[in-house]
């Protein structure tokens, strides 16, 4: 199941209606800003540079990542982008920052995000049926590769 289901880009995905999206959410403010996409225009060469300025981008919404960290620790929660590349895109480096623990945060705060508790560490799957086939319901040869690729969850 893909739990909390989050959009995490500024833009809507085209040929995607809400409804077949099911999203529980659309955090855009989560999202790299316009001005950062558009440079970065998933140019493999910027990856390093566009990593560092959107850590930058998300430090500025630490209110915002700490409610969706706290409820990834209750419940499995689905980051959905529209970046074709799975290994080179923003929800990747969102994940990690949902995943870290915040400075300043208790030893016990450490150790559940570590996933040092009695269900064992945090998982990372990734779902490329039901969810794919939910976004990417589009007509043949519309442009839409997008879909549910980065998935995590806290044992809490």
């Amino acid at each position: 199941m893909d739990g909390y289901r989050v959009l995490i880009d500024r833009l809507w995905p085209r040929g995607i209606s809400k409804q077949r999206a099911a999203l529980d959410a659309w955090l855009t403010e989560l999202a790299p800003s316009s001005a950062l996409r558009t440079w970065f225009h998933h140019d493999p060469k910027r990856w390093r540079d566009f990593a560092r300025r959107y850590r930058a981008e998300l430090r500025a919404q630490p209110l915002l990542l700490q409610t969706l960290r706290e409820r990834a620790r209750r419940q499995r929660v689905t980051l959905l982008y529209a970046a074709r590349d799975e290994r080179v895109n923003h929800a990747v480096l969102l994940r990690e920052a949902l995943l870290r623990v915040p400075h300043g945060a208790s030893p016990r705060a450490a150790k559940r995000a570590a996933g040092s508790n009695r269900r064992g560490a945090a998982r990372r799957t990734r779902s490329r049926n039901r969810p794919q086939q939910a976004l990417n319901g589009a007509a043949p040869g519309a442009h839409v590769s997008h879909g549910v690729r980065c998935a995590f969850s806290i044992a809490g």
